[in-house]
C-alpha cells in the first residue's frame, strides 16, 4: 500500500517542485527548452576574439526581442551551443531565422575583411542546425502519465465502473 502511495504522490509532489521552472502568460504556462547547434559556413574558425564577443553579446540581445531567455551559451571558435527557453508563439526555425540572419548582416558590416574568406559570398553561416528539446527524464514522464489517472480517480473518489454513457 505504501509503494503504491508514493508512485501515486509522487508525480503531484514532483510538479509543485518544478512549477518554478515554469514561465506564465495571460494564457500559457510553459517550459519550452532547446539545445541548439550550429556553426559557420565551411566551419571556418572565425568566431574568436572580438568576432566571438560580439556574437555573444549580440545572441543574447535578439533572443531578449524575441522573448527567449538564455539559459546558457557557448561560442566556441567553429560552432555555437546556445540552451534557450523559446516562448510558445516562437518557433525554434523563427528565432534560428532571425539570430543567423541579423548577425550575418552585422558581422560582414562591422567586418568586412569576414566577406574576403574564399566561398562566402553573403552567407556567414552553414544553412542548418542542430536542435533538441531540454526536459524532464523520460521514465519520469512515462511513470507520471501511466499513474495519472489512478491519482485522479483516488482525488475524485470515483469508481472504476463510472461511464458516462450508462
Amino acid at each position: 500500500m505504501k509503494v503504491v502511495m508514493f508512485f501515486l504522490v509522487l508525480p503531484v509532489f514532483l510538479y509543485i517542485c518544478s512549477m518554478a521552472k515554469y514561465k506564465k502568460q495571460s494564457h500559457v504556462v510553459w517550459n519550452c527548452q532547446y539545445h541548439i547547434v550550429w556553426c559557420p559556413k565551411y566551419r571556418f574558425r572565425v568566431l574568436s576574439g572580438i568576432v566571438k564577443d560580439l556574437v555573444d553579446h549580440d545572441i543574447r540581445m535578439l533572443c531578449e526581442s524575441k522573448g527567449c531567455i538564455v539559459e546558457e551559451l557557448n561560442v566556441q571558435i567553429d560552432h555555437i551551443h546556445l540552451v534557450v527557453s523559446i516562448p510558445p508563439k516562437v518557433s525554434v526555425s523563427t528565432l534560428l531565422g532571425t539570430v543567423k540572419g541579423k548577425l550575418a548582416i552585422k558581422l560582414f558590416k562591422s567586418y568586412p575583411q569576414l566577406k574576403q574568406k574564399p566561398y562566402w559570398g553573403n552567407h556567414f553561416w552553414s544553412r542548418g542546425y542542430f536542435v533538441n528539446t531540454v526536459g524532464m527524464d523520460e521514465d519520469l514522464i512515462r511513470r507520471y502519465v501511466r499513474y495519472q489517472e489512478e491519482q485522479d480517480k483516488n482525488e475524485e473518489g470515483l469508481s472504476e465502473n463510472f461511464s458516462l454513457f450508462d
